[in-house]
């Protein structure tokens, strides 16, 4: 997975925004002014940070290599997942979408209907 094709995927998802509050190194984008995807681009393969269901988040760091507690974040919720290949696409665009409805569940009644409503 590159990161362009993460962040045009990521960017598709309904409210998405993309801001760079840590610097321009690290992409963050945001559903209501709360992050779900953090892509960095690194010197040899890019990494991506991903909220994730903390049963689940073990499960895919036992599974794979190149998933590991969440970079600066915590590591009970959040994954950071190294684009090396290692890992089918379908599956890295399964994390979002799951991190995506994550953060979207968590968010107010009235900012949820607006996103809806956009």
């Amino acid at each position: 997975m590159e990161y362009e094709e993460l962040k045009t995927y990521s960017l598709k998802k309904q409210g998405a925004v993309e801001d760079y509050p840590f610097g321009p190194e690290t992409l963050v984008i945001k559903v209501s002014n709360k992050m779900f995807a953090l892509i960095s681009e690194g010197q040899e393969y890019s990494s991506v940070s991903l909220k994730c269901d903390p049963f689940l988040a073990e499960i895919l760091r036992e599974k794979y290599k190149a998933v590991t507690g969440g970079y600066h974040l915590n590591k009970r919720h959040w994954n950071t997942i190294l684009l090396d290949d290692s890992i089918p696409d379908e599956e890295i665009l399964e994390m979002v979408d799951q991190s995506y409805q994550l953060v979207f569940n968590s968010l107010k009644k009235a900012d949820k209907q607006k996103i809806l409503n956009s």
